[in-house]
């Protein structure tokens, strides 16, 4: 397949950013009924079984086409669907989203320094790390008012906690670019969300034993979202991107997600569009301006 051109590219990032942006904000609602290691489980049935009636429709063989893509779609789930999404549904119990989407930003960061290791084509250079560096500061800057909720105890460490998602995200996205080249993004992605499911009913029926389970419209609604837009549509574009970008580039997605839900509250819920949040963004834009400009496609 040909590669996708700049503004194909630049479309579709945009669109990742957009729904991602708001996919914080609906986990929260989410949680209102039901509890956070049952909602990621039926958040990734629901979009894997969407996906393997796509890869059904489009003809495209469910089986992995060699042995080591069976290991990669295992690695991708446990990384990317249990231990992250189930970090991030069970810290949200206590962290803000706001808080939640500053802490996975660290997400990029930790993209660089993997990718460092055992990426040749991204080998970390002076503005590569100081561009990234300056994104994440940007984010902290804008959310900065909401560090202070980390005086509690218990949003501390669910805070500590959460920051294993990014690095869970982090190895996978990493092993992908490394060696899964050439696999089709929608059954890959199809197998590794029911697997990913199936091991969190397991967890969920285990450590949620007894919690109830109130399915009120709106968490309905937010985790139908969830499962449809935050992941059947985005993961498959994620890792079609993946195969034509960097991974240090892409990742920084992760920093414009925050700043989504920042336009959100300002246009929607009147939330005030300070001098901090300015000075943030602008810190932002600059950041990823560095971190990529001396990017050259792979």
């Amino acid at each position: 397949m040909a590669a996708p051109g700049p503004l194909l590219k630049a479309a579709t990032v945009a669109l990742l950013v957009a729904v991602w942006g708001t996919t914080w904000a609906a986990i929260r609602i989410s949680l209102r009924g039901f509890p956070p290691l049952t909602g990621v489980a039926i958040r990734f049935a629901i979009a894997g079984g969407l996906l393997l009636v796509v890869a059904r429709a489009m003809g495209t063989p469910l089986a992995p086409i060699h042995r080591g893509e069976r290991w990669l779609r295992l690695l991708h789930a446990l990384c990317s669907f249990c231990i992250s999404y189930g970090v991030v549904f069970w810290a949200e119990q206590w962290v803000p989203s706001g808080l939640a989407s500053v802490l996975f930003a660290a997400f990029p960061l930790l993209v660089v320094v993997l990718g460092h290791f055992t990426l040749p084509s991204e080998r970390m250079t002076a503005p590569v790390v100081a561009g990234t560096l300056l994104g994440f500061a940007g984010i902290a800057t804008i959310f900065a008012e909401d560090f202070d909720l980390l005086g509690g105890e218990q949003v501390l460490r669910a805070a500590l906690v959460l920051l294993v998602a990014p690095l869970a995200s982090a190895v996978a996205v990493i092993a992908v670019k490394r060696w899964g080249h050439g696999i089709h993004k929608v059954p890959f992605n199809a197998s590794a969300m029911v697997s990913g499911a199936a091991v969190m009913a397991g967890v969920a029926a285990a450590a949620e034993h007894g919690r109830p389970v109130e399915p009120g419209t709106w968490p309905v609604l937010a985790l139908i979202y969830l499962a449809v837009a935050g992941t059947a549509l985005t993961f498959p574009l994620y890792f079609w991107l993946l195969e034509h970008m960097r991974a240090r580039d892409l990742a920084l997605i992760n920093f414009g997600t925050p700043v989504v839900a920042l336009c959100l509250g300002v246009a929607f819920l009147g939330e005030p569009l300070g001098t901090r949040v300015l000075v943030g963004s602008a810190l932002v834009l600059a950041g990823v301006v560095l971190a990529t400009r001396t990017s050259r496609p792979d």
